[in-house]
């Protein structure tokens, strides 16, 4: 049987991978992965990078590739099918990478070549590999007595399963609310195109007999009913509904007890400190943040208790603003969790004279995607095109797009997917995902090297196009989800406009988490600025550009109710590194419990008594992001701070092709072959400051 998922000439086969091509790819990489392993190990030579890192890299990366084929599908297409192969198979996978790390004899090769004259004539990014490699190899627990070893190895195949678990909990739990509402009198205020949406949604279930609007907790279906719908029983019962995910809470029986999240917490909570006693450290934080920017958990605690501290004064008054208007315009004597976003959305109008639905008929997909090409061609001289139907990419979803980079004389830079809509099967969120890193590799067919052209996935749940009166409507986004569709650009073009031509440093990897976040939350400010905003825009009706007088009312609006969203992303930091400091998951104290506590330290706006946000929080326990979800305001500050050199270069005009070319050539091209500190001092001539981020928030006094 012939395996698309262990073909690596080209682009991943998405339209002929089957189930049963998963066990048997993956025995067979393991297989390869280990006996390259143990030919590298018996090796008697001196190991120099040729015949020792080289060999190794390769075929990891083999494993790499194909493993992330199926994990992409298991979080765009997900079914029971599938994940019933994912969960099987990913055990093996993690166990393999965790002996890999625990190793002692590729430990000991390793050290031995870094303390090799041959070392020092290495280039810097295998210098830096090397170094990385003898730094994860300690937290790996390379350096533990045989029994710890075991059981560290036991310890990250827990975890991993743990963490499966949770996200699978999380969508099941999203999945398998609706809401449907037949009485058309019940959805005044919400937008047409939701309606329609919602219309659609029933219509394609075949559970659902009677005419009706079915609502989800996908985020293109909750989010505008908790800003726009008049009915505010309908916002509690979604509201309730999202707040209770995943918990003992939910609102939906069947099988919840299944889906309750909150012991997994406490089991990944228990093990990572296991883990880290383990390793020789105090707590959690403190592995997480050995690899990153930030030094010690008391960092960023200072950091984000100071955070904390400039955007009290500016949160409490915008909560005070919003009580008042609640109170006086809409005669709501208490301000409750599912009036927030409804009352600040009637807040906006009065104050500013728009709303979010206006601005959402300038933004359809069309321009938003062309005019931020414009940008980053006009920031780093390439071009970007969509692969027509002439050229045939395998997808694994009809409504999947195909685009290449290229350089000014046409050579191919970079590749990419986008996966823009919501669908059932698709995990929530945005994000960006390698699927081909750049490299240098060996042809032996025309005896030379080439570079492997790197490709990333980038994926949304912005709403798809419907059809209104017979005419189809393109996707329109608000400009918030241009903030999004942008930030995850930037991911992606870190990724896809490297130059290093080593896989541990290539793109983003090697680089420290904290700083991860800089290349996307940097693109986030262009949407801010009239000569890019203003190319992106078409009236899905009249195909009018944006008007200056509406954007002016935006960007006057730009840091309305800042100060909460501050303090909301301050509460989260404080409790992702607070539970993996100083919180003993086996003692009195419960997760809820801290949580209620930092709350009462730095949050104006307390959640309701059945909040369970910890249980559907996939960035620290089924995500990247444990004791690093800080990382989104550290590396916002590196951002707003590498972005004031193009407002003081620009000249009147922020589209600067030579700052854009100094920030490709000490940004995106140097992936991790250097430190993220030492990449923004070449950038911007000097270590970080804060002032920008302030400036940019609307908190500078």
């Amino acid at each position: 049987m012939k395996n698309p998922l262990l073909d690596f000439s080209t682009l991943p086969h998405y339209e002929e991978i089957r189930n049963e091509h998963i066990a048997p790819a993956i025995d067979e990489l393991l297989r390869d992965c280990r006996a390259v392993v143990n030919a590298v190990k018996n090796a008697t030579e001196i190991p120099d990078w040729q015949d020792f890192v080289q060999p190794v890299t390769d075929v990891n990366e083999r494993l790499s590739r194909a493993w992330g084929q199926v994990t992409h599908l298991n979080a765009v297409m997900n079914n029971p099918e599938l994940r019933e192969i994912y969960n099987a198979n990913l055990p093996r996978v993690t166990q393999y990478y965790a002996e890999l790390s625990q190793d002692q004899v590729l430990f000991e090769k390793f050290r031995q070549l870094r303390a090799d004259s041959s070392f020092n004539a290495l280039n810097q990014a295998r210098k830096k590999i090397v170094d990385n490699q003898l730094r994860d190899f300690r937290l790996g627990g390379a350096e533990l007595p045989p029994e710890d070893r075991a059981r560290f190895m036991q310890i990250q195949e827990e975890l991993s399963a743990l963490s499966a678990k949770f996200s699978d909990n999380l969508l099941d739990a999203t999945n398998a609310f609706s809401l449907l509402v037949e009485n058309r009198d019940e959805l005044a205020g919400i937008p047409e195109d939701v309606l329609q949406a919602a219309r659609e949604a029933a219509t394609g279930d075949t559970s659902v007999t009677a005419q009706c609007w079915k609502f989800t907790l996908h985020a293109p279906s909750y989010l505008p009913v908790m800003q726009y719908a008049d009915n505010r029983n309908l916002r509690e019962q979604m509201y309730r509904a999202y707040a209770t995910r995943a918990s003992e809470l939910e609102t939906v029986s069947d099988q919840a007890a299944n889906r309750d999240n909150m012991p997994l917490i406490e089991q990944i909570l228990r093990l990572r400190r296991e883990e880290a006693r383990l390793l020789g450290y105090d707590c959690y934080a403190q592995v997480s943040l050995a690899p990153k920017m930030a030094e010690t958990p008391q960092q960023v605690l200072g950091f984000l208790n100071e955070l904390a501290a400039r955007a009290r004064s500016y949160a409490e008054k915008d909560l005070v603003e919003l009580q008042q208007f609640a109170a006086e315009k809409l005669k709501l004597a208490q301000l409750e969790a599912w009036d927030i976003a409804y009352v600040s959305e009637k807040l906006r109008i009065e104050r500013y004279a728009f709303s979010d639905q206006e601005v959402k008929q300038y933004f359809p997909e069309n321009k938003v995607l062309s005019g931020m090409f414009q940008l980053v061609e006009a920031l780093y001289g390439i071009h970007i095109s969509e692969a027509g139907a002439a050229r045939h990419v395998q997808r694994w979803h009809q409504d999947v797009k195909f685009f290449d980079i290229t350089d000014a004389k046409g050579n191919l830079l970079g590749q990419f997917y986008l996966d823009l809509y919501a669908r059932p099967g698709k995990r929530g969120g945005a994000w960006m995902d390698d699927a081909i890193t750049r490299r240098r590799i060996d042809v032996p067919e025309i005896g030379r090297s080439e570079i492997q052209t790197p490709v990333a996935y980038l994926t949304c749940n912005f709403s798809a196009p419907v059809t209104i009166d017979g005419q189809l409507r393109p996707a329109l986004f608000t400009h918030d989800e241009v903030i999004t569709l942008f930030h995850e650009f930037g991911h992606g073009l870190h990724h896809l406009l490297t130059q290093m031509e080593e896989l541990g440093v290539s793109g983003i990897n090697g680089v420290e988490w904290d700083a991860v976040e800089l290349p996307s939350q940097f693109m986030e400010n262009f949407c801010w600025e009239w000569e890019v905003l203003r190319d992106m825009t078409a009236h899905v009706e009249t195909g009018n550009l944006l008007p200056r007088v509406l954007f002016d009312k935006m960007l006057a609006a730009k840091n309305f109710q800042s100060g909460l969203q501050t303090l909301r992303q301050i509460e989260f930091a404080l409790f992702d590194m607070q539970i993996h400091t100083d919180f003993d998951p086996q003692g009195s104290e419960t997760v809820l419990q801290r949580l209620d506590k930092i709350r009462q330290q730095v949050a104006v706006i307390i959640p309701p008594a059945f909040n369970r946000f910890p249980d559907s929080f996939g960035h620290i326990f089924a995500g990247g992001y444990a004791a690093g979800y800080y990382s989104y305001k550290w590396a916002e500050v590196l951002s707003a701070d590498a972005y004031s050199l193009f407002e003081e270069n620009g000249t009147g005009q922020v589209v600067s092709a030579k700052t854009g070319q100094h920030f490709r050539h000490e940004i995106l091209a140097v992936g991790g072959s250097r430190s993220a500190l030492e990449s923004f001092i070449a950038f911007r001539g000097r270590e970080p400051k804060i002032d920008a981020l302030l400036r940019h928030n609307g908190m500078m006094a």
